[in-house]
C-alpha cells in the first residue's frame, strides 16, 4: 500500500497562468511556505527557511482558480505529488508538481491579520464569544403560557 497526498498552507507567489484544452483549463501558480527560524540551546541561530511549490489545478478547480485566486493570497491545498520530464537541446529536464484536488482560500495580504489566525490561546486563558442566540430574551418577560 502507498500513499502520496501532500497538504501546504502558504501565500500564492504569482496570479495563475491558464492554459485552455479541448477538455478544459489548467491553472498553474507557485506558493511560499515558510518554517520558522529559531535559535537552538547553544545559542546557534537558524534562518527561517522559504520553500517554492507549483501547483496545477485542472478543469474547474482551474476555473475557480482563475476567477479568485492571486498573488499574495493565503491558501490551503490538498493534492498529489507528481513529476514530469520532458527533453530538450539533449539534455532532459524535470519538474515536480503539487496537482491540487482541494484548495480553499483563507484571505488576501491585505487584510490585516493581528495575530496568527492559527494560534491557540494559552492554557487558562478565557475565550469569549458572542451568544447570538440570547440577544433581546430578558428573564423577566412573561411566557406565553
Amino acid at each position: 500500500m502507498s500513499i502520496n497526498k501532500c497538504t501546504i498552507l502558504g501565500r500564492v507567489g504569482k496570479d495563475p497562468e491558464i492554459k485552455q484544452f479541448d477538455g478544459g483549463s489548467k491553472a498553474s501558480f507557485s506558493v511560499a511556505t515558510t518554517e520558522r527560524g529559531y535559535t537552538t540551546k547553544n545559542g546557534v541561530s537558524v534562518p527561517e527557511k522559504t520553500e517554492w511549490h507549483n501547483i496545477v489545478c485542472w478543469k474547474g478547480l482551474a476555473t475557480i482558480a482563475e476567477r479568485f485566486v492571486k498573488k499574495g493570497d493565503l491558501i490551503y491545498i490538498e493534492g498529489k505529488i507528481t513529476t514530469r520530464s520532458w527533453e530538450s537541446d539533449g539534455k532532459k529536464h524535470y519538474m515536480t508538481e503539487i496537482v491540487a484536488d482541494n484548495i480553499e482560500l483563507l484571505g488576501n495580504k491585505s487584510e490585516k491579520v493581528e495575530k496568527d489566525p492559527f494560534e491557540e490561546p494559552p492554557m487558562g486563558e478565557p475565550v469569549y464569544r458572542e451568544n447570538k442566540f440570547d440577544k433581546g430574551i430578558n428573564a423577566d418577560d412573561s411566557m406565553p403560557f
